[in-house]
This record gives C-alpha cells, structure tokens and sequence, in this order.
C-alpha cells in the first residue's frame, strides 16, 4: 500500500506564490514518473505538470514560465512550485505517482497509480 500526502495549498493573492509538496509512503520499490493535475468542481482533471525519474518534465501550456516541478527521489517527494499565480488558477490540486510496489493478493512486485486527496490553491484578493 501507498499513500500521497499533499501539502501547500491555500489562498493567496494574485501575482504571489505557493509551493506544493506530495510525499509518497508505504511499500515502495521505485517512483516513476510524478505529477501535478487540477481539477474544479464539474470538470475533468486535467495536467499541470510531470517529472520523470531522470528528471525530465512536462508542463501544460497555461503554466509554462510559471510554475516549476521538482523532486527529491531520496525522499519520495515531488513539489510544484507556483509563481505569478492568477485568479484561474484556482482549483483542487492532485499528485500523482506510477509506482513500483507489492501487488497485495500476489506478493509480487507490480506497477499502479496513485492520487493524493487533493489540496485547493485559491488565488483572489
């Protein structure tokens, strides 16, 4: 089993900043690729921003410039880092991370996706 714990969100004027954590616990033989996604109420969740194990990212066009994604492998932790943040960009923000664990009704290692609970990023004065 394991688990995405996200933190960092909150209100915040616009122009500033906020930065995002997920930390991933539990049974954990590798992370492979971690991302951000946002999602508001009645619509898909869509990309904000992904990292690779070797580092290489990915970012949604809205956010390119702006917001920077990061990890830490020894940690287990990816963050996002927002900046010059607008009223549109608020929304509840997800991580993800593809993970190499222990399938439980085999005892194997398998590969699965995992979702944090989410973490809402208000932007307004």
């Amino acid at each position: 089993q394991v688990q995405l714990v996200e933190s960092g969100g909150g209100l915040v004027q616009p122009g500033g900043s906020l930065r995002l954590s997920c930390a991933a616990s539990g049974t954990i033989f590798s992370i492979y690729t971690m991302g951000w996604y946002r999602q508001a109420p009645g619509k898909q969740r869509g990309l904000v921003a992904t990292i690779t194990s070797g580092g290489s990212t990915n970012y949604a066009d809205s956010v390119k410039g702006r917001f920077t994604i990061s990890r830490d492998n020894a940690k287990n932790t990816v963050y996002l880092q927002m900046n010059s943040l607008k009223p549109e960009t608020t929304d509840v923000y997800y991580c993800n991370a593809d993970v190499l664990t222990i399938a439980t009704r085999s005892g194997s290692p398998a590969e699965y996706d995992y979702w944090g609970q989410g973490t809402q990023v208000t932007v307004s004065s």
